[in-house]
Formats: C-alpha cells, sequence, structure tokens
C-alpha cells in the first residue's frame, strides 16, 4: 500500500519527523487521505479478520440489511490509523495510546469508496506525574468521497515534548 497526502492547505509547522507535543494546538484541524477501499480488500480483510456474511460474501450482503457489501469497522479503523500514522502522530515523539474514547461506525463503507480523515486537537496537557511528556486527545472523523462521516472517534496519543536545546 502506497502512502497517503495532505488534502489541505494546513498541516503542521513542523514535519512529522520533528514533530513534539507542543506542536500539538487544540483547535487545530488537518485532513489526510486518500485511500480508496476495493471489494478485493473488503472480501480479503473479511476474511482474515471479519467473516460476517455482509463483509465477505457478496450474495448473501446483497439481500441482508445494507443491501450490497460493506467493510468491517474494524477494516475502516485500520484504514483511518494508516492515515493517522503516515500524517499525524509524531515519529520521534509517540511513546504509546492510552486507548480511544467513543469509536462510532457512522455509515457503511462500500466497495469503491475513498476516504480520508479529519484531525482536530482537541486538548494537549503537560503530564503532572512525568513532565517529559504530556497527552493530546484528537477528535477523527474517517471521511468518504462526499465528505460524509463514515467512522467518528477520539484517540489519546502520549508524546514527548521537545527537548530544551
Amino acid at each position: 500500500m502506497t502512502t497517503t497526502a495532505t488534502l489541505s492547505d494546513a498541516d503542521f509547522n513542523a514535519p512529522i519527523q520533528e514533530r513534539y507535543f507542543e506542536d500539538y494546538m487544540p483547535g487545530s484541524v488537518y485532513v489526510y487521505g486518500s485511500i480508496t477501499v476495493s471489494e478485493r480488500d473488503i472480501l480479503q480483510f473479511a476474511g482474515d479478520f471479519d467473516p460476517q456474511d455482509i463483509h465477505s460474501d457478496p450474495e448473501a450482503a446483497a439481500e441482508g440489511a445494507f443491501k450490497g457489501l460493506i467493510a468491517s469497522g474494524w477494516h475502516t479503523a485500520a484504514l483511518m490509523m494508516r492515515m493517522y500514522a503516515d500524517h499525524y502522530v509524531s515519529k520521534v515523539a509517540s511513546l504509546a495510546s492510552p486507548g480511544v474514547d467513543e469509536l462510532r461506525w457512522v455509515r457503511p463503507v462500500r466497495p469503491g469508496d475513498s476516504l480520508s480523515i479529519r484531525t482536530t486537537v482537541q486538548q494537549a496537557r503537560v503530564s503532572r506525574s512525568k513532565p517529559d511528556r504530556g497527552l493530546v486527545h484528537t477528535h477523527i472523523e474517517v471521511l468518504n468521497q462526499r465528505d460524509e462521516p463514515v467512522l467518528t472517534m477520539t484517540a489519546m496519543n502520549i508524546l514527548l515534548r521537545r527537548p530544551e536545546q
């Protein structure tokens, strides 16, 4: 899979290889992508990880509630992670993630959909117990080609603070 691109004029002042906690400013919004999802991709992911008929059997899916094949929500989350890692999360300061909040699959992803992400820095605070790092809360929306959200969630990332020079 190839890497994805920045889709808006707005991007961080620091490149991802030089980005630290201080670069994640609350209120900042960035858009990245895109990845087009093929029927083959959906079937392969479903076969490996989520073999429900709505993801793995086009004929059965056509008769089901969604009237056609749809990607697993976990597949959509994995595609989001690809774009998030390619563009948003620091390559030098990211330590870990304690988790996500409010993961929602808002609408189905279908073969041919082209996905991007919109990230909004909601909160950034320095750790009280380890002042060399901070916690960043980011609202993420995965958008289809019509700018409709298909997945929303809030991610938390622990990032190192910029070293003093």
